[in-house]
């Protein structure tokens, strides 16, 4: 760490998206310029592993000393199944949705996970952001807006999802691919889409000791790479403020009362509606502030105002500075373990 400078530690804590009908050059001057830590493939990417692999052979080029510190980028894509799977075509199977996952064994999603990790390991995906470990109870269902909706639950039962979330990871890791528990603490007792709306979204039961817990605390058990915060609102343990700039939510119950120690990432906060009305370089430094890692940031066009945010903070405060150092000494450790320093 002591060798990257102020502007490549920020970077680091970037990823910024690449839609499916973007040219796979077009982030190339972002990437270099902001010294970025990872992108993410988003939209319906249907043509296999061959055609996704030819767009992420280009995104590992763009890792260099100068560019990247010499570290390779993380490849995310949103592989859960059902209604998210965002890459399709020959080579990757049609995943089942995570509620139908939960009908089966642990031990069958375990061989399943495994050859999904290697389609996605295949077309140079390094980081699948699921398991989802959100519990939607039964009495709400259909009702939950981000993810019962969908079908996106193992279980009703948070026993139930805490023993298939350790099974998905323990699979990806034998297919050769990083994991992400989200959406903590839980996105399963809201209403509405934290991706399209800010009504709907306060959660006013989950509290610091909750059962719906289980699962992250599983996932965390099974060592999970990442685990996402969610922006949905929590009444019973910080009121009013978005899971991702919480320190109650991000720094004293994740890591403090769960002792996560890796790296965290929040869910999307560049074209999120739950967080629009916050500016777009304070989404990347309140997160940090929280105490956390990796800013998700689907839009390019949001990635300068985010970048230059996080500087301007650590030149005028030693404080914060400090705390963009720890986050980035994780990604980097994340990203030794994971074989990415690919350049001397």
């Amino acid at each position: 760490m002591e060798g990257l400078d102020p502007a490549e530690q920020a970077g680091q804590l970037l990823m910024v998206g690449l839609d499916d009908g973007a040219s796979r050059t077009s982030l190339d001057r972002l990437v270099a310029r902001r010294h970025l830590g990872g992108v993410i493939l988003l939209g319906g990417w249907a043509e296999g592993t061959a055609g996704v692999r030819a767009t992420t052979r280009h995104l590992e080029g763009l890792a260099s000393p100068k560019a990247t510190s010499g570290l390779g980028l993380m490849i995310a894509a949103d592989q859960e199944g059902g209604a998210v799977q965002q890459l399709k075509g020959a080579g990757f199977s049609t995943i089942p949705s995570a509620r139908v996952q939960g009908r089966g064994s642990a031990s069958d999603l375990e061989a399943d996970a495994t050859r999904w990790g290697r389609q996605l390991a295949t077309a140079g995906i390094n980081v699948n952001l699921a398991p989802v470990a959100d519990t939607v109870p039964a009495s709400l269902g259909t009702a939950n807006g981000p993810i019962g909706r969908y079908g996106r639950q193992f279980s009703s039962d948070p026993e139930r999802v805490a023993t298939m979330v350790p099974a998905f990871i323990a699979g990806m890791r034998a297919g050769g691919v990083a994991t992400t528990v989200k959406h903590f603490p839980g996105i399963g007792r809201i209403v509405g889409n934290t991706d399209v709306t800010a009504r709907g979204i306060t959660d006013s039961r989950t509290t610091a000791d909750d059962p719906y817990l289980a699962p992250f605390a599983a996932g965390i058990k099974a060592r999970v790479d990442l685990v996402m915060v969610g922006s949905a609102i929590y009444s019973k343990l910080e009121p009013g403020t978005n899971a991702a700039f919480s320190k109650a939510i991000v720094t004293d119950l994740l890591r403090g009362r769960l002792g996560y120690p890796g790296v965290i990432i929040t869910d999307d906060v560049g074209a999120a509606k739950a967080v629009a009305a916050i500016p777009v370089g304070a989404r990347a430094t309140r997160f940090i502030e929280a105490g956390g890692d990796i800013v998700l940031s689907a839009p390019p066009s949001t990635i300068p105002t985010m970048h230059d945010a996080i500087t301007s903070r650590m030149a005028a405060n030693p404080a914060f500075a400090a705390k963009v150092k720890a986050a980035a000494t994780r990604v980097v450790d994340l990203k030794l373990r994971m074989k990415l320093a690919t350049c001397p």
